[in-house]
């Protein structure tokens, strides 16, 4: 295989692996599959959908990607597998459902990761890289191999490494900046002195992987393609450990904005308009929202492409000048990336065919008890407000559409508070075995004294650790969207909802949140009355 003649970027997305390594981020298996559902939407080349060998679930939950998302026209899944036979074969297994599957090994090249970490010779390193390569290569036909710590490797030890890796078999060679230390012009030096001292580099695609800790990810992730990476390793929102990895929005948003000036790199016409990458980029919001939603973890409002705040004017020179042609202050469309302020013209007497055409036009994709659960909160929302924005639309169904644990349930939730009163709430469950629970409880606020009240239903200890409120669009009938954060013991469990009502919505949040931390500590044959739970109750949240 020669790669020099590939003329566009192959995007790797690694949301469900590295970038659910953030703290806080953790995700179920059904969450995981919703997400993995939309990347395949988006139209990116490679899903990595997790490390098998790590956990049972992440096992399971690379085992479903690949079976529902893995089809002949999908992308092709991966699994994250450490240079050992036990993880190359788990990944091979967990992989087996996929049209196309990866399995993606790697081991540390670097003299601080030998002596620290591995405790390893270089000798060694190199023959565990050919060895479980080779291997690798009798479970899958798609193997790729990362140095990790290449950006600190001594690149005479990492050319040798790199060789063998491709002589075993590796079709991509995946460099990784781990700990997100180079600059663009070392990576770029980084990347064509491999070029020029690996031999049988041509065999193989060249991939980058590279972290956000000098804010310079997606920067050296352009420079890298200048000089002959074509697959990129990146995440949406730029979620993953510390302080991220290369954010997929912003550098497809890039390529595409900039594509006459990349297009020489890639061996194109310099005026040439065919997209450097398959990313449809109408779906790249959408798929931030998603993401952002389910993990818990906020989208900064000045964010490049995807914050609330990137196609905002304030200046008055700014706006004057948008006024008179947008391209005086926006290099692109927010409709490009799925972005409008569209209105629909949906009331609360529309049908659920036109609802369902709606919603199909905004690129969603429901099964039969999904609609039906979104209808439902579209009725109850078009009875109080008079104007439905598609970002409303947005709102509703991912909330709906959220696959938490279906254990507690809000029956009623009921506030009372003032300037001079106490704050009370009063709130009515149903528990996972049936039975309807009421508890009261008073707190320095609103959503404090629900969230107390709750404790005492729930009857599980936990410590709110976020507690945030965006509104989706302007207005007094704006939708509140709420995401909070719990911590238990070691492990951190996200919760989001969105509702006209603000206590409601908090409320919500906070039993999606409980209903996940529950999940978790009761599986299915375990659970037993609350009231009756061996765990202490605590009421530690505040907000």
């Amino acid at each position: 295989m020669n790669t020099q003649s590939l003329d566009r970027i192959i995007i790797f997305d690694t949301t469900l692996r590295d970038g659910e390594q953030s703290p806080g981020a953790t995700l179920n298996v059904e969450e995981k599959l919703t997400i993995a559902r939309q990347l395949a939407r988006l139209g990116v080349d490679v899903i990595e959908a997790g490390f098998p060998y790590s956990s049972p679930g992440d096992f399971e939950a690379v085992q479903k990607i690949a079976q529902a998302v893995g089809t002949p026209d999908g992308p092709t899944i991966c699994g994250l597998a450490r240079a050992t036979r036990q993880d190359i074969q788990t990944a091979a297994e967990a992989l087996k459902p996929a049209a196309k599957s990866r399995i993606h090994t790697f081991i540390a090249t670097s003299d601080i990761h030998l002596k620290y970490k591995l405790r390893k010779s270089r000798a060694e390193v190199l023959a565990i890289a050919e060895e479980m390569v080779g291997f690798a290569k009798t479970c899958v036909d798609d193997v790729e191999f990362s140095p990790e710590d290449a950006g600190r490797s001594d690149p005479a030890f990492l050319y040798e490494v790199l060789e063998r890796a491709i002589a075993a078999g590796a079709t991509t060679i995946n460099i990784p900046d781990t700990v997100g230390y180079l600059t663009p012009a070392e990576f770029g030096d980084l990347i064509r002195g491999i070029k020029e001292n690996v031999p049988n580099v041509d065999q193989a695609i060249i991939s980058v992987h590279g972290h956000n800790d000098l804010g310079l990810a997606v920067a050296n992730f352009l420079e890298a393609v200048k000089h002959g990476a074509r697959q990129l390793e990146c995440t949406i929102n730029g979620i993953g450990e510390r302080a991220g990895n290369a954010a997929l929005e912003e550098l497809v948003m890039a390529l595409h904005v900039r594509r006459q000036y990349y297009n020489t790199f890639l061996g194109r016409p310099a005026e040439s308009e065919a997209p450097l990458t398959n990313i449809d980029t109408r779906q790249i919001y959408k798929t931030s929202r998603l993401v952002s939603n389910l993990t818990g973890m906020l989208v900064q409002p000045n964010k490049a492409i995807v914050g609330t705040n990137a196609f905002a004017h304030e200046s008055g020179i700014h706006q004057d000048g948008v006024l008179k042609n947008r391209l005086t202050y926006e290099i692109m469309d927010a409709q490009l990336i799925g972005l409008t302020d569209n209105q629909i013209v949906l009331g609360k007497l529309s049908g659920r065919n036109a609802f369902r055409s709606r919603l199909k036009e905004l690129g969603f994709d429901l099964t039969e008890q999904e609609l039906n659960k979104a209808f439902v909160r579209f009725k109850e929302l078009a009875d109080k407000k008079k104007e439905i924005s598609d970002r409303d639309l947005e709102a509703i169904v991912n909330d709906e559409i959220q696959q938490s644990p279906d254990l507690f349930k809000l029956e009623l939730v009921q506030v009372s508070c003032g300037d001079h009163a106490s704050p009370t709430a009063t709130v009515k469950l149903q528990t996972p075995d049936g039975q309807e629970l009421m508890d009261a409880a008073i707190g320095t606020g609103p959503v404090d004294a629900v969230y107390k009240a709750i404790n005492r239903v729930v009857n599980v200890p936990n410590e709110l650790i976020e507690f945030s409120v965006q509104s989706v669009t302007a207005g007094i009938d704006a939708i509140g969207e709420v995401t909070i954060r719990l911590r238990h013991g070691d492990r951190i469990f996200a919760g989001h909802a969105a509702n006209t009502d603000i206590i409601v919505a908090s409320a919500q949040a906070y039993i999606n949140a409980l209903n996940r931390l529950y999940a978790s500590l009761n599986p299915p044959e375990m659970r037993m009355n609350p009231q009756h739970s061996s765990l202490e109750a605590t009421s530690t949240a505040n907000a």
